[in-house]
């Protein structure tokens, strides 16, 4: 049995150029931000303007949408 290289030269040997195959994110180009400043789009949590968004927001769940500073507070703690 053979069996078939899938080493791109970026990795150990697995899809995808990391260790796990599980796409870790650190050779990623950054996101694109949205202008949504025309949707007057306010923070749930402080009432800020948020003016660019890295995804294109659902209109029902506007309320719901929190400005960069009151996302990372609500995160967990990275370890």
């Amino acid at each position: 049995m053979t069996y078939q290289n899938n080493d791109d030269g970026q990795g150990g040997g697995f899809r995808g150029g990391n260790r796990g195959g599980f796409g870790g994110g650190f050779n990623r180009a950054p996101r694109q931000l949205i202008d949504v400043s025309a949707l007057n789009i306010k923070c749930a949590d402080c009432g800020a303007a948020v003016a660019q968004l890295p995804f294109q927001p659902d209109p029902a769940r506007l309320n719901t949408i929190r400005c960069r500073d009151c996302l990372r507070k609500s995160r967990p703690p990275r370890y």
